[in-house]
């Protein structure tokens, strides 16, 4: 009965969006994490028909059962394997079986369909599809071939590299690809559970989403760098971009939650990093001019978001466009537009990578024309990857977009900025010089969410640069008045 009550807790706290699902399951405290975790995605995947099902047969009328707790028992009970629960509960739930069972099969001659997962809607059915298992090859402790014998002689087959996405969505047993992106990660059938795996437990494999892959991939920075993680935590990026590095440089990763900070180090340790300089600090708290940072060239940028591009979030009913506040997109853009502006001011700064979990525009390509509006004198957007199928929103199809549909990952957003060359910056950027600009507020305040600060203004005053620009727009006229 336990678990059905914490479930019900969990959708209630859902509806009034009072926190994320895992947040809100792990900090229920119930002993089996896993089975809560899957009876809430599911009981919400299927929340309408089980509704719809609930309210046919006047279960909450004849019974003292709120919703949400209906919802849970009469999904054990007609989807999934079963109440799992004795007592008062079970004798109820049990009372109604056949009609409940008899409203289903209604719903479903009604619909023309055979199975249970039918009834959802196709964009459900869509999200519902795990990508498959991705898992990068750590480079610190071992090479791609090691990783692929080894796994051969526990008799998987190695198939090769990938020529398609659709390859990889057909895999299925102990098949496995390496991905045809990105070098060294290998793809696995979406049921492919290697937690327990040597390998991961080693640290000679990282189980990371192909999208998360492709920040340190694209930032790229060489041996001996020096590099900022500004918001790291939990660590898988910044174990990555070691691996680019070698080991070799300097990588220095801020994160401003301890206990997550505290997690990543000890990922860290695992992955064989080295190169690394932890501080339990806000990024927007650096101060660019210390010579600590005086070599660093090269910035990842992984700020707070919504997180609406996760998959297994159930994202298709809590984080739809209409169901996340403008206000809290507002916020969000607001901070990462800070955070961003503020890595630009390190005066040795070469390259910089954006990315973001977010599938909101307000959070991906608003926040970077919104820089570059600011920037685009001294950086410029640099067009990524043309192999990539999902490109950014227009005008900005130099970004790179992820998603289940189109990439077999989970959302993700990346931009890479450049610092442009003396002779560059005198050149107007044509891409975002007439775009207009996301408005983003001035002051905002952040909910308290993993490392988030509270969001400063958003809106820089204007520079001279864009004075010169509009006195240089007022010459035509002058000329043609005279």
């Amino acid at each position: 009965m336990v678990l059905y009550v914490k479930a019900a807790e969990i959708l209630d706290k859902i509806e009034n969006k009072e926190g994320a699902i895992k947040t809100l399951v792990y900090n229920s405290k119930f002993q089996n994490i896993k089975q809560l975790y899957a009876l809430v995605c599911e009981t919400l995947k299927y929340a309408k028909i089980l509704e719809e099902i609930i309210t046919s047969t006047g279960l909450l009328k004849q019974n003292k059962l709120r919703m949400n707790v209906a919802k849970v028992l009469v999904y054990d009970l007609l989807i999934g394997r079963g109440v799992k629960c004795g007592g008062s509960w079970k004798a109820l739930i049990m009372k109604h079986r056949a009609r409940l069972q008899a409203a289903l099969a209604r719903l479903k001659i009604k619909r023309k369909v055979s199975r249970n997962e039918d009834l959802l809607p196709k964009a459900s059915q869509a999200q519902g599809k795990q990508p498959p298992r991705y898992a990068r090859v750590n480079t610190l402790k071992t090479s791609q071939e090691d990783v692929i014998d080894y796994l051969k002689r526990e008799g998987y087959t190695y198939l090769g590299r990938a020529s398609s996405l659709e390859e990889l969505q057909q895999l299925s047993g102990k098949r496995f690809y390496c991905d045809l992106h990105l070098p060294g990660l290998l793809v696995f059938p979406a049921k492919t559970d290697l937690h327990a795996h040597f390998l991961y437990q080693a640290g000679h494999i990282i189980l990371q989403d192909k999208a998360s892959c492709l920040p340190a991939f694209l930032l790229n920075p060489p041996a001996g760098a020096h590099v900022i993680d500004a918001c790291a935590a939990p660590g898988n990026k910044t174990s990555h971009l070691a691996a680019v590095l070698g080991n070799r440089g300097k990588l220095f990763a801020f994160d401003l939650d301890p206990k997550r900070l505290s997690t990543m180090s000890t990922l860290l340790l695992r992955a064989g990093v080295t190169c690394h300089e932890l501080a339990n600090q806000d990024f927007l708290t650096l101060n660019p001019e210390d010579p600590r940072y005086s070599q660093v060239e090269y910035i990842l940028l992984d700020p707070s978001c919504s997180g609406s591009g996760m998959v297994g979030r159930m994202n298709e009913l809590t984080d739809s466009p209409g169901s996340v506040p403008a206000q809290r997109l507002q916020s969000l853009a607001a901070f990462q537009l800070r955070c961003l502006n503020h890595a630009l001011c390190f005066p040795r700064l070469q390259r910089l990578i954006y990315s973001t979990c977010s599938v909101h525009e307000e959070e991906n390509e608003g926040v970077v024309r919104a820089c570059l509006r600011e920037h685009r004198r001294s950086f410029r957007l640099v067009p990524v990857l043309p192999s990539w199928p999902e490109r950014g929103q227009a005008p900005l199809t130099q970004c790179l977009r992820a998603s289940p549909g189109e990439t077999l990952t989970n959302g993700f957003f990346v931009a890479m900025l450049e610092r442009r060359s003396p002779g560059e910056q005198e050149q107007e950027d044509e891409l975002t010089s007439d775009e207009d600009v996301t408005s983003l507020p001035a002051n905002s305040d952040v909910e308290a969410e993993s490392h988030d600060p509270s969001p400063l203004e958003a809106e820089p005053a204007p520079t001279a640069s864009k004075k010169k620009r509009k006195k240089r727009k007022k010459k035509p006229k002058q000329q043609q008045e005279n």
